[in-house]
């Protein structure tokens, strides 16, 4: 049976405003799951120069930069069976840094197998060389020969910065004590700031012959206060190895 003007009519409208219904419920959709561009998308959009680096992303590409470099790793073995690691590492960037680099220390032995692995963060400020000290990685039986500090390059999440922001204490009045078979250091940190210092880690690197690393050690000031003074004070049960020769006192401060 032939369908009527009206029903026309109402079929037509019917469909109309189905696929208004339709169009609304895409636009919904579409509005819902999509995403704007961002820096923690893992796609390369906006103006990146890299995926999620570069342009107006807060990260440098890894491209930009130069990675840090592992200067030195040491192994430095007690008396009494203890053994720690202390490692240098230097960000050659004159306007680049990064806060809470991984990076990972591995002990090997004698037949270049792996004792143990050890973990750790550090921050890299522009134009610095940051010390790195472990102390008792290993004691009782095990014996290391070798110790590397590996920093992967995926690890530094680089970012602008031309000049160190940090206030470091100012390090003086460096001095050796004590007899030489109990070693005491003992080194003056100024405050320069308007506000007190709390839990100022410091580490000691003490050189030998030929500037050799022969001991070193790390303590905490728990307070320096505002334009004030403070003593870091480092200890040791035996003697050094060798002559001292130089000793080298380093404040870390993390970046704001």
């Amino acid at each position: 049976m032939a369908m009527t003007w009206a029903g026309r009519r109402r079929l037509t409208i019917s469909l109309i405003a189905g696929a208004i219904v339709m169009v609304l419920i895409a636009i919904g959709f579409t509005t819902a799951l999509y995403k704007a561009p961002s820096c923690t998308d893992n796609k390369l959009n906006q103006n990146e120069t890299g995926v999620d680096c570069g342009g107006s992303c807060s990260y440098l590409c890894n491209a930009q930069v130069k990675q840090p470099v592992v200067l030195f790793t040491k192994l430095l073995i007690n008396n009494s069976g203890r053994t720690d690691v202390v490692a240098s590492v230097e960000n050659k960037n004159t306007d680049a840094a990064a806060r809470n680099v991984s990076y990972v220390v591995t002990l090997y032995a004698a037949d270049q197998s792996i004792i143990r692995e050890l973990g750790g963060t550090l921050d890299l400020p522009p134009r610095t060389t940051v010390p790195v000290f472990m102390p008792n990685v290993l004691s009782g039986g095990e014996t290391a020969t070798r110790a590397f500090l590996e920093i992967a390059s995926t690890s530094p999440k680089w970012f602008a910065l031309s000049a160190d922001p940090r206030i470091v204490p100012i390090v003086s009045n460096t001095t050796l004590t004590g007899a030489a078979s109990t070693p005491r250091v003992e080194a003056v940190l100024a405050n320069p700031s308007v506000s007190s210092m709390k839990n100022v880690r410091v580490i000691v690197l003490v050189h030998g012959a030929g500037g050799n690393i022969i001991a070193a050690s790390a303590t905490v000031v728990s307070a320096i206060p505002a334009q004030g003074r403070a003593t870091a004070t480092f200890t040791w049960n035996e003697t050094f190895s060798s002559t001292l020769s130089l000793l080298e006192v380093v404040p870390i401060i993390p970046l704001p």
